[in-house]
């Protein structure tokens, strides 16, 4: 049952969602009544996590049940001894699944409080602790020591460095504090360390941080699946358009066996880096991260050879994922959004021109993948109709998944292939 209130919206935009959301085709099939209540329900689970803690293991260097085990004993430190089981997704085999425990509704709240932001809020629900750069607010009394019950401003009224906050917050569990409130906010920006260990969040969730870094990869369930739609195989030239964090990118390079060449692309410096970061830590040497917009991929000089860097050749690639920018309006837990509607709808245009030069790079026979991490209509079947309109070469795929069966996802990105006889 749902306890923290539905995620937190402008009004244009809630109402932009419920207009796309309440179509003719949910209406005829539910009734008006049914379809507002689905609709309701979708922003309160927005609000609260998954169910699981979703961990993707790195086959290539050591074996689901081995890194499962591990796993095992890592949760058994992490939870004084209490037994939380660890799953192998049963289509999926590569995922692992931890069960959230909560809502916990008899945590005693104390006197003393902390309050963090929205995002800061959204980490503790998934099992982080609190770090300085997330505290917002706290109260005057507090000592590195003292039990501190925490708290998420979900709308962003709270000023920094206030001594209480009576706005419209929610109570995310207690912790310890590892810094009193003089030590926070001294003015140091370089302060980066943990400000509040979460002894007993309302939410119960594993901590990753540094757990088994090489074997195994924290990732939504949806992005996970995202690959296995691709289905990459070993020897093939495969492209990640905007690639950052890198996620997708190293499951793709796991998936193939580390055989072929998996190009990444993302057009800042420092995210480029951190897909470099997380191949070499997970033993992945098939991936060439560049630092490269997108949009610019595609090469129009045949003439001139930029030795296997970008922008390359059309049909250069066996298989591309566009995993796209997007409004991200899917992502959980979310307790609260602040865009305007301009924000939230200015993405379809950028999507459109990356799906293009997708199209182009894609060798006839290819697979081109396209997902979101957002619930907008303009940024999913929208596109989807749009595409199939637009590019008379692309197929529309079943994702019957060879690992796993989508069905049981609320989820699912669009799987293109392009016809064998498809010029441009």
């Amino acid at each position: 049952m749902s306890i923290f209130p539905k995620i937190s919206l402008r009004l244009e935009v809630e109402n932009y969602l419920k207009e796309g959301f309440m179509n003719k085709e949910i209406v005829s099939a539910f009734g008006k009544e049914k379809a507002e209540r689905k609709f309701e329900t979708l922003l309160n689970h927005l609000s609260h996590p998954p169910s699981f803690t979703t961990v993707r293991v790195n086959t290539h260097l050591a074996s689901v049940p081995h890194v499962k085990n591990l796993l095992l004993d890592e949760l058994q430190k992490q939870f004084n001894g209490l037994s939380v089981p660890v799953i192998q997704h049963p289509d999926l085999q590569d995922v692992l699944l931890i069960p959230v425990i909560g809502p916990r509704r008899n945590i005693e709240k104390q006197q003393c409080e902390a309050i963090v932001g929205a995002q800061c809020g959204s980490a503790v629900l998934r099992g982080a602790h609190v770090y300085v750069p997330g505290i917002v607010s706290a109260s005057k009394c507090m000592k590195a020591g003292d039990a501190v019950s925490v708290y998420s401003d979900i709308k962003g009224k709270c000023k920094k460095g206030a001594k209480e906050f009576d706005g419209t917050k929610v109570f995310l569990g207690n912790g310890i504090s590892e810094l009193g409130r003089r030590e926070i906010f001294n003015g140091l920006p370089e302060l980066k360390g943990m400000g509040v260990r979460m002894t007993e969040p309302v939410y119960l969730s594993p901590s990753f941080d540094n757990v088994l870094p090489s074997y195994l990869f924290l990732q939504n369930l949806p992005s996970a699946v995202v690959t296995h739609v691709l289905d990459p195989q070993p020897g093939e030239k495969i492209l990640d358009l905007c690639a950052a964090p890198g996620g997708k990118t190293t499951h793709i390079a796991a998936l193939m066996h580390n055989q072929g060449e998996v190009i990444a692309l993302d057009k800042l410096p420092n995210k480029v880096k951190k897909i470099k970061q997380n191949a070499l830590l997970l033993g992945l040497n098939s991936i060439r991260a560049f630092c490269f917009d997108g949009t610019k991929a595609l090469k129009f000089d045949m003439v001139k050879d930029t030795e296997g860097e970008p922008p390359f050749f059309p049909e250069s690639f066996d298989r591309i994922l566009l995993d796209a920018p997007c409004s991200g309006m899917g992502q959980r837990p979310s307790m609260a959004c602040s865009w305007t509607l301009k924000e939230v709808t200015s993405y379809q245009p950028l999507q459109r021109k990356l799906f293009t030069v997708a199209v182009k790079l894609l060798k006839p026979g290819g697979v081109l993948v396209y997902s979101t991490c957002t619930i907008t209509l303009a940024e999913n079947e929208e596109q989807v109709a749009w595409a199939l309109t637009t590019f008379p070469c692309l197929q529309l795929q079943p994702q019957e998944l060879k690992r796993a069966n989508s069905r049981t996802l609320s989820q699912a990105p669009l799987a293109a292939r392009r016809g064998c006889s498809a010029r441009h």
